[in-house]
């Protein structure tokens, strides 16, 4: 039996989702204490691999077991994981439900605050200037009509595919500062935080527009932004065919 874990995690005290060696992965604690719960070695496949210090607000991830899953499980998985991971609902899903090949998109949000802000810290980039919204949102506005996104790519893709296809892109303003909103069937390696970086230079004028059609098409990694830290990026959605998403879910608080 298939079962899928609606999640949400604080990524600042863990390397990233995917486990490694000595570095603390939301994927390895789930795996021993869910393996301890069931008395059996228990593997988890996630939605992603979100990067060291990034977020999730809604997360999926699924794994398979033979054992009858206790009615309590919830409950005791909450209690034995870190503070910074709950486990929102369990569920079980046909065999070909999987937790990453089978999502249909992915929303990603981006927080910008202005000042500095102790409780904001580990969830949001302080950025002192504020950019260009308009000139951003131009820019942000060509990515859902580009295809290859090999410029914002870290390292080299799975399979050598660097296509995407891009929904939404999209910048707001909100009382705590700025919000980048970003909806793809796919992401590639650090893509949003190097295309946050970008747009943030075309909105503080170290990039044209001329410049930054220029890079979309030149497919060249050194040519674009730095990336955004990565504090302020948050997994927000994760969208399957037929699965309705919990109702309980923890929106991040700087929005």
């Amino acid at each position: 039996m298939r079962y899928f874990l609606e999640l949400a995690y604080s990524g600042t005290a863990f390397g990233g989702w995917q486990k490694q060696e000595e570095v603390s992965s939301v994927q390895a604690l789930l795996e021993s204490k869910l393996s301890l719960i069931l008395r059996e070695p228990t593997e988890i496949y996630g939605c992603g691999r979100t990067d060291t210090g990034v977020h999730a607000s809604y997360f999926v991830a699924h794994f398979d077991t033979l054992v009858e899953l206790p009615e309590n499980l919830i409950y005791r998985l909450n209690g034995m994981i870190s503070k910074s991971i709950i486990i929102y609902n369990c569920r079980p899903v046909s065999d070909e439900m999987h937790a990453r090949f089978s999502a249909v998109s992915r929303t990603y949000r981006y927080f910008i605050t202005h000042t500095k802000n102790p409780f904001l810290s580990d969830m949001a980039y302080l950025l002192p200037h504020k950019p260009d919204l308009d000139l951003m949102n131009q820019a942000a506005e060509m990515l859902l009509s580009h295809i290859e996104y090999r410029c914002f790519c870290k390292g080299k893709a799975p399979g050598d595919s660097y296509k995407c296809t891009i929904m939404e892109a999209v910048w707001s303003e909100t009382s705590a500062g700025l919000v980048f909103t970003v909806t793809a069937n796919r992401f590639l390696r650090s893509m949003v935080r190097s295309m946050v970086g970008t747009l943030l230079k075309v909105g503080l004028g170290k990039m044209s527009m001329q410049q930054f059609t220029e890079l979309l098409h030149s497919g060249n990694r050194n040519l674009a932004g730095k990336s955004a830290p990565a504090q302020g990026l948050f997994l927000v959605d994760v969208v399957y065919p037929g699965f309705e998403k919990s109702a309980m879910l923890i929106l991040p608080p700087v929005v």
